[in-house]
């Protein structure tokens, strides 16, 4: 039995699964018309203010589903109709406001936008420029701040408010991290689906592999692995290959990458995140040449399997949405054709009626204990410190895992002064890493141990050990070809 975080991922959830149904139908032209009024039959409203107002932001969620906005070079977009619950204004003056002589909250605003009527404090907010004086200076904690939720989520002030009080997204400052897909409360920022393209070429000629990222451990309590990769083939996948391989390639090559890299600069970091690559490329430029040219684990599994079948078509699934950026990229263009959430996989699965629990399991074991890790903060680091070691590299590593931006904005800031002591700096968007991802199923307290426990089942310890049987000298493990 499905088991849903919230309600939002519940109705995200429930039109992904009546869009790949329609689609693996081929009928989806009618689902479009039918879906809307299969979820929201009224005449009561389940969520919203009405039922139309329902069907309308229903409507939004299949258009998502169908890749969204082709204008829009984000993978993240508001939904116009289902951003309409939030406060319009930061800061609001409350009932705990006693009137008081010292007047401190009028004194601290810069903008007059505080006075006394009738014994009260009034907050003009056509003048208040949320500075968020005024509620400092309260003794009574009169003043709420009640910013929106994906205005504070954001790390890079991406998210704004337009005239009509709605959320928009700056394209210049977004890093598509996901963070406030997750954190909306109406799930009124949603990422563009590719499900219905991946659903067609399921049903086409070329072999569709699956790459499941490490975090896929911690993703379905009710299922074993095994349960999970037999579903995933099921589905029509002619194999599922783990992404840590991939991951293993890639901390071997990054360490490499390493020793040359200290020759000529004091530090280098990680280039696996693509959502922690854009924060450099957008806040920090001048600290672009100190990232990896290494490409993600997701990349090098795609270019591995395409060696194996140049006929390939590979579908990362993971709890990223900046993975749907990532494969965007000019000099990564080709090497994985789509991208898919455990989000929209469960949809899928369902869609097909597949029970995972009555499946007989599939083995998965072609990668190393250290790929597996990668999917928590500090895997990365302890894995190529494992690689640097087997590889009698005689290289120290002075590291640091940043665990999420604000971590590695203080990394950045610290080397862009000179004052970084550390010589590899691991970043991670996500706090918590790979597994707390936006599009996760759940964010439990128990996914790192989960990891973990899925790491020691591997056959293989060692890095190189898992990649014995692969001929890598014919695989570019770097951004430019």
């Amino acid at each position: 039995m499905r088991v849903f975080e919230n309600q939002v991922q519940f109705v995200k959830y429930e039109v992904l699964r009546e869009v790949a149904q329609f689609s693996f139908e081929n009928n989806l032209k009618k689902g479009k018309k039918v879906i809307p009024l299969l979820l929201n039959p009224g005449p009561e409203p389940r969520f919203r203010c009405c039922v139309y107002h329902e069907r309308e932001v229903t409507k939004e969620r299949i258009r998502m589903a169908e890749g969204g906005d082709t204008a829009n070079p984000l993978i993240v977009e508001v939904l116009d109709s289902a951003c309409d619950q939030c406060p319009v204004q930061r800061f609001t003056i409350n009932e705990n406001c006693r009137g008081c002589l010292a007047h401190r909250c009028e004194q601290a605003c810069p903008v007059d936008a505080i006075t006394y009527i009738g014994g009260k404090a009034i907050m003009d907010h056509s003048k208040c420029i949320e500075c968020g004086r005024c509620a400092k200076a309260c003794p009574y904690n009169a003043i709420s701040d009640v910013m929106r939720p994906c205005r504070r989520a954001c790390p890079t002030g991406a998210i704004e408010i337009n005239e009509d009080k709605k959320a928009v997204i700056n394209p210049d400052k977004c890093i598509e991290c996901g963070a406030c897909v997750y954190q909306c409360p109406f799930g009124a920022i949603q990422d563009k689906s590719e499900i219905t393209e991946i659903i067609e070429s399921l049903q086409g000629k070329r072999p569709v592999y699956a790459m499941v990222a490490p975090a896929f451990s911690t993703q379905y309590n009710s299922a074993e692995l095994g349960q999970i990769i037999a579903g995933i083939k099921a589905l029509g996948f002619k194999d599922v290959v783990e992404v840590a391989l991939g991951a293993d390639l890639v901390s071997i090559e990054e360490t490499k990458e390493l020793v040359t890299h200290l020759q000529s600069h004091s530090v280098m970091t990680s280039s696996c995140c693509p959502a922690f690559v854009q924060y450099v490329n957008h806040e920090y430029p001048e600290l672009k040449e100190l990232v990896s040219t290494t490409v993600s684990p997701m990349i090098a599994t795609s270019r591995l399997i395409k060696k194996v079948d140049p006929d390939a078509i590979t579908v990362f699934i993971g709890p990223c949405v900046a993975k749907k950026s990532e494969k965007k990229q000019a000099d990564l263009l080709g090497d994985t054709e789509y991208v898919l959430t455990f989000e929209e996989l469960s949809a899928m699965i369902d869609a097909k009626g597949i029970a995972l629990e009555e499946l007989d399991p599939i083995p998965l074991n072609n990668a190393s204990y250290y790929g597996r890790i990668f999917a928590s903060t500090g895997g990365l680091t302890e894995s190529v410190k494992h690689a640097a070691e087997q590889l009698n590299l005689g290289l120290e590593i002075k590291s640091l895992a940043c665990d999420g931006i604000k971590e590695c904005d203080k990394a950045l800031k610290l080397t862009k002064f000179n004052r970084q002591t550390a010589n590899f700096i691991e970043g991670m968007a996500c706090v918590g890493g790979c597994i707390k991802g936006p599009v996760t199923m759940h964010h439990g307290p128990k996914d790192k141990k989960a990891v973990s426990t899925y790491g020691k089942l591997a056959m293989e310890e060692d890095q190189q050990d898992a990649l014995r049987v692969f001929d890598l000298q014919k695989i570019s493990l770097h951004r430019h070809k």
